[in-house]
């Protein structure tokens, strides 16, 4: 995660915006090399093994985050106790996750953004006309295809690539790239996103993650230590874990100075 990487990341976004921009119809190009004019579909969708290999690309990218999500949920169950993951890992973790496969997917782009996906564009015998990236006001209305959630959610694996330790941590980041290159790649396949979507999805995860990891660990202004998160997390859930154990007949009384934090 250092200026070198930011460097590519937003030289490629302002290469494919501009060339895409530029050009739209080398999306519908690349598409129809997945497309089968004889059948007017997308024959990767009839594959018997599609469906599971789609799903299993999510389940791996989720499997790293899933510890902290677990230390997360015990903690704000029992403040007392020391999370059983890093503080930082934690929130590093779960907040990319959030924002680059959540919130600046599905509850924004996806949502508002009208660009029809290609099984549902008139070049694919779908009914609807396609939209360059950059144009908002194709005719789908939820669930579209600028950017891919997919997508977004497969780069996402650079951020736990960004917490190996420096002997492998070049082998994780190319490991992330292809994982996320193939994911995308399968994507296209089904007919679900076009070559922008899966491309500024991947750049787009790469930023926010370059963003928080900046924040909580590289910026001296505002990095944190496993300690002062495992401590805002048990000021913030003291009250409500002070509240159920008050109903069991016992006052534990106001959230203490810090609680133990093992060192692991």
């Amino acid at each position: 995660m250092n200026r070198t990487g930011l460097l590519i990341a937003l030289g490629l976004f302002a290469a494919i915006a501009i060339v895409f921009g530029v050009w739209p119809e080398l999306d519908l190009k690349l598409a129809a090399l997945f497309y089968d004019p004889e059948t007017r579909r997308f024959p990767t969708t009839s594959l018997p093994y599609a469906q599971f290999a789609r799903d299993a690309a999510m389940w791996i990218a989720w499997a790293f985050v899933a510890p902290s999500i677990l230390a997360l949920i015990v903690k704000l169950i029992w403040p007392n106790r020391p999370l059983l993951v890093r503080g930082r890992t934690v929130a590093f973790l779960i907040l990319t996750m959030l924002m680059s496969a959540g919130v600046l997917t599905n509850l924004t782009f996806k949502t508002f953004w009208g660009r029809p996906r290609p099984v549902m564009v008139s070049e694919f015998n779908g009914p609807w006309q396609f939209k360059a990236w950059w144009n908002p006001t194709g005719q789908c209305g939820r669930n579209c295809s600028f950017f891919s959630g997919e997508g977004a959610t497969a780069f996402w694996t650079y951020a736990p690539a960004a917490l190996a330790p420096p002997s492998v941590r070049p082998y994780a980041y190319a490991a992330a790239t292809v994982f996320g290159l193939a994911t995308s790649g399968w994507r296209m396949a089904f007919g679900g996103h076009f070559f922008t979507d899966v491309t500024i999805a991947g750049l787009v995860s790469f930023l926010v993650i370059w963003l928080i990891h900046g924040w909580i660990y590289r910026w001296p202004s505002t990095r944190k230590t496993d300690e002062e998160i495992d401590a805002a997390l048990t000021r913030f859930a003291w009250p409500g874990y002070r509240w159920r154990q008050k109903l069991r007949g016992r006052d534990i009384g106001p959230v203490p100075d810090a609680i133990p934090v093992n060192r692991r």
